[in-house]
């Protein structure tokens, strides 16, 4: 799985790495349908840690359609509202 983080680049993850991602950006999606910032930043931290954390960065000769694109990491909280919604970002 090629997740990108918008601005930073692209990690090549396992597929089994790929139910904790979603957990982790269920996370960031539950505190944004809350409508209450608390928690926010530390959440959206987490998974993009997690997909650094566990993912091989891709070089930048290797171009690679993105499985799951993530917002950058001085993403705000009104621009979370706008993108983290419902079924959130990444597919299931």
């Amino acid at each position: 799985m090629i997740v990108r983080i918008s601005g930073e680049g692209q990690y090549r993850l396992d597929d089994a790495d790929a139910p904790r991602l979603n957990e982790l950006e269920s996370e960031v999606v539950r505190i944004v349908d809350g409508g209450s910032e608390d928690g926010f930043k530390e959440a959206l931290a987490e998974l993009l840690g997690y997909a650094r954390s566990h993912g091989t960065p891709l070089g930048d000769d290797e171009l690679e359609g993105s499985d799951v694109i993530l917002p950058p990491a001085d993403t705000s909280f009104a621009e979370a509202a706008k993108e983290f919604t419902g079924e959130g970002l990444i597919p299931d």
